[in-house]
């Protein structure tokens, strides 16, 4: 029986995670491949010793020499970040080594060399693990949707920051007090900029649509905002328009130029993607073919990630035992197909809105802002005031129409600069009619 041997670096919540499904697993894996994967080394430099349970696996200290030894057939960069984590892998693409790596940083910054260097050598690069944690996306979007023009992708790609909204939503609970629940439970960083501004996400974003429409992008090609601002009683008026409020990351592919951006967006309780809650992920893809899917699960976590790492791992496996390396390409298109497809300008998308206008209650108010809407050509679809009270500000609650982002911003501008009006106006976007898919 063929051993494929495994060089890991970075032993840290994903890295023994993947130990420990390729050591729980190991029967399964070698029913399902005739293959023996093999830890054969770990590099890591916070850890003096493994646990027992990996005694036959050596460890060191020193990623370059894994990298460099000839015995080793896979190298796994766990350590996330941008360096040394490029370096590891591009000595182990120069090397001759395939890799795979859950590094989506890295990926949606510096893919493009990566993924260069990979094709020049002829060794593959797994990134399942990148997205998802341990849902297959990738694979889908590689292969399940392999004969789809995908139309658009839309997702809850960040568990951090939909267990904040969760609990905001199911509790009442101020931003502040659930994401310090959620530090203590380990579902949110000591520094959680990365998932509540949404730069996390965009990572993810970029990842998949470089693969489902063939294109170079990084993630600051995005426009990203995160949920810092949503507030309880946001949150609380968007059930009673029949909505609530999920982070999402959306693409929509329009041929020539493709939509890219995540933000905070009232989604309608019939859309598949209002039911995911907690910390778990959904993402959304429409096909030309295929229409709608939507999938769902654990989008990080210690084994949810081994797991799909592990995938990778034997992807490789079995393409190395079947003298067929690079029956896929890494990024599903050919090399030579991969486009430079502009991205649309913010300003010329349109979508419906909510606005939470917090003004002095007194007459005219609502006119002025009726007024100055209509001059921007925006037209209101509800309106909803709460919290009166005598000499003191009120809450003006509006959704529109579908409007342009140009207009809005021009308008609440305006709004915003009225007397009246003693605090900047909230807004959150609407997924329109057209994003509605039925479960």
């Amino acid at each position: 029986m063929k051993t494929i041997n495994i060089g890991l670096i970075g032993f840290g919540t994903v890295g023994s995670g993947l130990a420990e499904v390729l050591l729980s697993q190991k029967e399964r894996l070698v029913q399902r491949s005739g293959l023996t994967l093999r830890l054969a080394k770990v590099a890591d430099i916070m850890i003096s010793e493994l646990p027992p349970q990996f005694a036959d696996t050596e460890l060191t200290n020193d990623a370059k020499a894994l990298i460099n030894d000839p015995e080793i057939d896979i190298v796994v960069e766990l350590i996330g970040g941008i360096e040394p984590a490029k370096t590891f892998v591009m000595d182990a693409i120069a090397a001759g080594k395939h890799v795979v790596t859950a590094n989506k940083a890295l990926l949606s910054q510096e893919g493009k060399e990566i993924f260069a260097a990979a094709a020049v050598q002829g060794v593959e690069v797994g990134f399942e693990a990148s997205v998802g944690g341990g849902i297959p996306l990738i694979k889908s979007l590689k292969e399940g949707l392999v004969a789809n023009r995908i139309q658009s992708i839309m997702g809850i790609m960040n568990g951090t920051a939909n267990y904040i909204l969760t609990r905001m939503t199911d509790e009442g609970v101020p931003f502040d007090e659930v994401l310090k629940d959620a530090q203590k439970l380990g579902f949110a960083e000591a520094d959680p900029t990365y998932d509540v501004e949404g730069i996390d996400t965009a990572h993810k974003l970029a990842i998949l649509m470089t693969i489902a429409y063939g294109m170079n992008i990084t993630h600051n090609e995005i426009a990203t905002e995160g949920i810092t601002e949503v507030e309880p009683v946001d949150i609380e008026f968007a059930r009673e328009f029949g909505c609530c409020i999920k982070l999402l990351a959306i693409s929509r592919n329009h041929g020539d130029h493709v939509e890219a951006r995540v933000h905070p967006t009232m989604v309608p309780h019939s859309h598949m993607l209002a039911s995911i809650s907690g910390a778990y992920n959904g993402i959304h893809f429409s096909g030309d073919m295929v229409g709608n899917v939507l999938l769902y699960g654990l989008g990080a976590g210690k084994l949810p990630t081994g797991s799909a790492v592990a995938a990778d791992i034997m992807d490789i496996a079995r393409n190395i035992s079947s003298g067929s390396v690079g029956r896929v390409p890494s990024l599903s298109y050919l090399s030579e197909e991969i486009k430079e497809i502009g991205i649309t300008p913010m300003e010329e998308l349109s979508c419906p809105w909510y606005f939470r206008i917090t003004a002095r209650d007194e007459p005219g108010v609502l006119a002025a802002i009726a007024g100055i809407l209509s001059k921007h050509k925006i037209s209101i679809e509800s309106v909803m005031q709460k919290g009166r009270q005598e000499g003191g500000p009120v809450s003006i609650v509006l959704t529109t129409h579908t409007a342009g982002e140009s207009d809005i911003h021009a308008a609440l501008g305006e709004i915003n600069a009225l007397d009246m009006v003693s605090a900047p106006t909230v807004k959150i976007r609407m997924l329109d009619e057209g994003d509605e898919a039925d479960s």
